[in-house]
């Protein structure tokens, strides 16, 4: 008896801390900012376990059966909570209200089962070696969770899927113990209680994937074409009469109808400066647009491309319509590609490059912020042959003035010189971007033939800024202070909320 109540102690703690960090990894993915999301979480879970170990003072009697009532409730509220937060972040105007009362619900709930496995227990071991074996199996089972989520669950299950699989886990918790139930009675009634969660719960886990298509609906214009969650992001591609577009978390990273305004403004400034470019970087970019302009260049030999997401690569490189966008780049034999993270990966390089192109989602969150710090950009510089030229996309230069200038103080305070410079895409409004380079730019006397956006004559409009997005002063930003982040949030929170 003693030992199925330790390894209950080792199921609940693995179970709490999952579902702990499935709303902390879910609120950074839909909210943003994962420092504060995590934190806030994090606190309002632990002090609602507070709140569930005081409440335990007040079970009196049936403790076995009160414990079995908590574990199903558990197993239903924490395993469906995933799912519920998905479906309502489109649905309510104040998410965080249920984000906050869902977590604290959770936090209640597990706070009451230590308290109740203790007292089950306190008949049967020593004081001294009750309380150490209960709380070694709670902190074994904290290490699980924390491995197990990162490296198996999220990669594999996805958040849904995740956290109905631990709703049935902590179901099948309070079945095995129902078993120890001295009345017939009481054990009829929760095993029907529980027999119905797991069903509940089992067809959340096999409807998963059609749980999130519904979230989606109200998120995304027209019909989704492909939507899946990998082991970095949720990549969802729509599409509306002729327009296809892609989404990185919720997050428009194009629209087919003016992507080439955007990736022409992205790459071209900076080739046609170069003499004779042939050996190209691409950071980011898996969608293969970017490499498509690149092709344009006779001279270049070689494009590494390195993205995170193996996901991003193969479907831009295999899926006919999208494939069709890039212009089949991806499958070039110039093109040499590599899933890695780009700020490890470049600390080990080695090679140098005559244009490096950085095609990075904004930095809304400090896994992103990082591939805009002054540490990165020191190392895009070490591997810039001479003459050569990088290029930045920098977020909005009228919406986050801040953050975009933050981007080019960076790059300055890294030894490279800069040329700062927008462009107006209709999906996206006014962009920006920053050449870097080691000589002074200087505009270009040519671009290749066959551009829709860029001429000769409108080349140099962009690098002029107007009253409304010239340079304003910012700190650089390292890794260990990510301002860029907190910049952008500001300033983007700003503007959604006007």
């Amino acid at each position: 008896m003693p030992t199925l109540f330790l390894f209950s102690a080792l199921v609940v703690a693995t179970c709490g801390l999952v579902y702990e960090l499935v709303a902390g990894t879910l609120a950074s993915y839909l909210l943003g900012d994962s420092v504060t999301q995590f934190s806030t979480i994090i606190g309002a879970y632990l002090f609602s376990m507070g709140v569930g170990s005081w409440l335990s003072r007040y079970v009196r009697n049936d403790i076995l059966d009160v414990f079995v009532r908590v574990e199903i409730l558990v197993g239903v509220v924490g395993g469906c909570s995933a799912a519920v937060l998905f479906l309502l972040f489109s649905e309510v105007t104040h998410f965080r209200v249920a984000l906050y009362g869902l977590v604290g619900l959770i936090g209640i709930l597990v706070g009451l089962e230590i308290p109740l496995l203790i007292r089950l227990l306190e008949d049967r071991l020593e004081l001294r070696d009750l309380v150490a074996r209960v709380l070694a199996a709670d902190y074994v089972g904290g290490l699980l969770a924390s491995l197990l989520f990162p490296l198996l669950l999220v990669p594999r299950l996805g958040l849904i899927r995740t956290s109905f699989f631990f709703g049935i886990v902590n179901v099948a918790v309070a079945i095995v113990l129902i078993y120890k139930l001295p009345s017939p009675q009481r054990r009829l009634g929760l095993q029907v209680g529980a027999a119905a969660s797991t069903v509940l719960l089992v067809i959340g886990f096999a409807s998963a994937e059609d749980l999130m298509a519904l979230s989606e609906e109200g998120q995304y214009p027209g019909q989704a074409l492909f939507a899946k969650s990998t082991a970095y992001q949720r990549i969802v591609v729509t599409r509306q009469a002729d327009d296809i577009r892609l989404f990185l978390n919720g997050n428009l990273q194009f629209s087919s109808r003016d992507e080439y305004r955007y990736h022409e403004a992205l790459v071209h400034p900076i080739m046609a400066a170069l003499a004779a470019p042939r050996n190209i970087l691409v950071l980011g970019g898996g969608d293969g647009l970017a490499v498509r302009e690149l092709l344009k260049y006779p001279s270049v030999q070689s494009i590494t491309l390195v993205d995170l997401d193996p996901e991003m690569t193969r479907l831009f490189s295999r899926t006919p319509f999208l494939a069709e966008l890039n212009g089949g780049a991806l499958s070039s034999a110039k093109v040499h590609i590599i899933n890695a993270d780009a700020f490890v990966w470049l600390k080990e390089a080695h090679e140098a490059y005559d244009g490096i192109i950085v095609d990075f989602p904004d930095p809304s969150n400090y896994s992103i912020g990082k591939l805009f710090s002054l540490t990165f950009y020191r190392r895009l510089g070490a591997v810039l042959a001479p003459g050569g030229w990088a290029v930045i996309q920098s977020t909005s230069p009228y919406v986050a003035p801040k953050a975009y200038w933050c981007v080019e103080r960076t790059l300055q305070a890294a030894g490279l010189q800069t040329a700062a410079y927008h462009v107006f895409v209709p999906s996206f409004g006014e962009w920006g971007f920053v050449a870097a380079g080691h000589d002074p730019y200087r505009i270009p006397a040519a671009l290749p033939a066959g551009l829709r956006f860029i001429t000769m004559d409108t080349l140099p409009q962009l690098f002029d800024f107007p009253p409304d997005m010239q340079r304003v002063p910012t700190e650089v930003n390292r890794l260990d202070n990510q301002v860029l982040v907190r910049y952008f949030e500001k300033e983007w929170g700003n503007y959604l909320a006007e």
